[in-house]
């Protein structure tokens, strides 16, 4: 018998599904404080939650026994997703429960926004009837900025063109073929802002899509643009989108999300051109019962040793093939990351050549590592092992493998190759026994660099003083300098140089950086070392 403990309030018709399995006892625990569910948990072999439980480490720690966490609904920022994995412990989400849902409020407030319809009734309410006061726009004819064409950004898209408008569309992974398909069209980040009549944003937030809309960017719209926020607080820079407001550059806004929750005493309240709403892109009857019916139905499956498509993290693997396959996954999920922050938008191609050992193994749960590393990168709350390669399928990349039996320097290899309209850009590694994983090789560059979490790498003229100038500015910056590697193919040409540092370094000094004339690009990476 599998015990379940279920402590966040979820759709009958989810638990439905656990209630009617023979094998599973169900426990509904709602509300419960952190040190009842720590003294609880440890009895249990599943757990589902919705957002307002949080499952840190230490409650992963406490449940002894547990072998599945369920989150009903897509994010999982409230879950330990590094500390379940190595616990043992399979994080699944339900990712496709809310996308119509949010795509569908998405229009409802685009048109809401177009008509100052919730304006209009308040206006009502307050015994007026002021017609002239709200002339709106109609939404045929415009055009929509979508800023992020995942899943729900390609149904908002969808639903744009069904009103006749024009549709911008900005994607690092977009490319000309599925803008074809989808009946948009491909542009650059700041071309769908300088055309757009009403910008909305679809994108997770993470380091570089924290702040994508600021003052710069604002700078450049339409004078008298409507923008939309439904996607994560962070994207769009409140404070610039306040003064925004102020300078009459942007006619009104709608906001969902925050960068702060709850929002009750935000000053963008206080703006009569502002719709706000507290968070409910995913709140609709069908979709609670989605997402709870897709991940009761995923729990179920998991206890009784089958499979389910929304895994989190690492799916079960016998002790035998997680062993022969670890460390390879590993470097090809670092490999994949490099790659993905370095390459220029629009990736159309992800070519993974294995070398030596990596091919005695299956190499399907390293491409999906490469995948994940490169595609995390942009789509962080959808993509993971399972999921990578069907986002890279839709999203029109080609991913293709090629193997050989021997390489001429090492016993093992793995080079990673991303090509898009704008470029290309190639990473090799390789596994060092006993000492982990080793980038060899970036765009023909040789090196021979150990990965950390936080790096900085600079392509500049090879000249006396380069490492001295960064040296000092880091040193200003209070960041410390764990390790170093420059790579040059001849005397004073250009060269690539990458350091471990011991923390984030100040955008300040990145553009202090930027601004010397020998340095041609500065950049800021994040790898996913365990």
């Amino acid at each position: 018998m599998h015990k379940v403990l279920v402590t966040d309030p979820i759709s009958e018709e989810g638990l439905a599904k656990l209630k009617e399995a023979s094998d599973i006892q169900l426990d509904i625990k709602t509300g419960l404080p952190l040190a009842d569910l720590l003294a609880t948990i440890g009895d249990y072999d599943a757990l589902l939650v919705r957002s307002q439980t949080k499952v840190t480490a230490q409650v992963i720690e406490a449940g002894k026994n547990l072998k599945v966490i369920g989150r009903a609904g897509v994010g999982v920022d409230n879950i330990d997703v590094r500390a379940a994995t190595k616990a043992g412990v399979l994080v699944i989400n339900a990712p496709d429960g809310n996308t119509i849902t949010t795509a569908e409020f998405t229009f409802a407030m685009m048109m809401a926004l177009a008509r100052h319809i919730p304006q209009a009734h308040l206006s009502m309410h307050e015994g007026k009837w002021d017609r002239n006061r709200f002339l709106g726009i109609e939404l045929r004819g415009k055009t929509l900025g979508v800023i992020g064409l995942g899943r729900i950004g390609a149904e908002v898209s969808k639903r744009a063109l069904a009103f006749g408008m024009t549709v911008y569309a900005f994607d690092p992974f977009l490319t000309a073929a599925r803008a074809e398909k989808l009946g948009v069209k491909m542009a650059t980040l700041n071309d769908t802002i300088q055309a757009a009549d009403i910008i909305t944003v679809h994108t997770p937030l993470m380091k570089e899509t924290r702040h994508l809309i600021s003052d710069a960017q604002f700078a450049m719209m339409k004078k008298g643009v409507r923008i939309l926020n439904c996607a994560r607080g962070g994207i769009i820079d409140e404070k610039a989108l306040q003064k925004a407001l102020d300078d009459g550059i942007v006619a009104g806004a709608a906001l969902d999300v925050y960068e702060e929750e709850p929002a009750n005493e935000h000053p963008l309240l206080n703006y009569p051109q502002v719709i706000t709403t507290p968070h409910l892109g995913a709140s609709t009857i069908e979709a609670q019962v989605n997402v709870a019916v897709d991940v009761a139905d995923g729990l179920v499956k998991l206890l009784n040793g089958d499979t389910y498509p929304h895994t989190v993290n690492l799916p079960a693997m016998s002790v035998e093939a997680k062993k022969a396959t670890e460390p390879f996954a590993e470097l090809g999920e670092i490999l994949g990351s490099v790659a993905a922050q370095i390459a220029p938008a629009g990736i159309a191609k992800i070519t993974v050549r294995y070398e030596g050992e990596p091919t005695q193994n299956a190499l399907e749960p390293i491409t999906r590592s490469v995948l994940k590393g490169v595609l995390a990168r942009f789509y962080n709350d959808e993509v993971h092992l399972i999921s990578a390669a069907l986002i890279a399928e839709e999203m029109g990349i080609d991913v293709v493998e090629s193997k050989s039996s021997r390489h001429s320097n090492y016993s093992n290899f793995i080079q990673v190759d991303l090509e898009g309209t704008a470029g290309r850009v190639t990473v090799s590694g390789t596994v060092l026994k006993g000492h982990g994983s080793r980038i060899v090789e970036i765009d023909g560059y040789s090196v021979d660099i150990l990965p950390s979490d936080a790096m900085l790498m600079t392509w500049h003229r090879d000249r006396p003083g380069i490492i001295g100038l960064i040296g000092s500015v880091l040193g200003e910056a209070g960041v410390n300098i764990a390790s170093m590697q420059v790579g040059r193919k001849e005397a004073g040409g250009q060269a690539i140089m990458i350091m471990g540092v011991d923390r984030f370094v100040p955008e300040e000094s990145l553009e202090s950086l930027g601004a010397t004339k020998d340095i041609e690009r500065i950049l800021y990476l994040e790898l996913p070392i365990s």
